[in-house]
């Protein structure tokens, strides 16, 4: 899932979520967003849940965003596993 918001055409704020589809509903896997003003990303795992958030990229939240959806879409097998652990 990927949301955002734009003023002048420049990213303000967004949210990448990469979920598992299971038979008891959605597991949040990885959360990347800036809802500290910069880019963060969140790891979850089955047994912990949410992970402290690190800093992930050091341009702006729109160059944030984008690397963020490669990542999910690129890395997406390696997070479920790590999900898993």
């Amino acid at each position: 899932m990927v949301d955002f918001n734009t003023e002048r055409g420049a990213v303000v704020d967004y949210t990448v979520i990469l979920l598992l589809l299971t038979p008891e509903g959605g597991k949040t896997i990885r959360v990347y967003d800036s809802a500290h003003g910069y880019n963060e990303m969140h790891r979850y795992t089955r047994t912990n849940g949410k992970q402290t958030g690190k800093r992930f990229h050091s341009g702006s939240l729109g160059e944030g965003l984008r690397v963020a959806i490669e990542d999910a879409e690129d890395r997406y097998g390696e997070m479920i596993e790590g999900w898993e652990r």
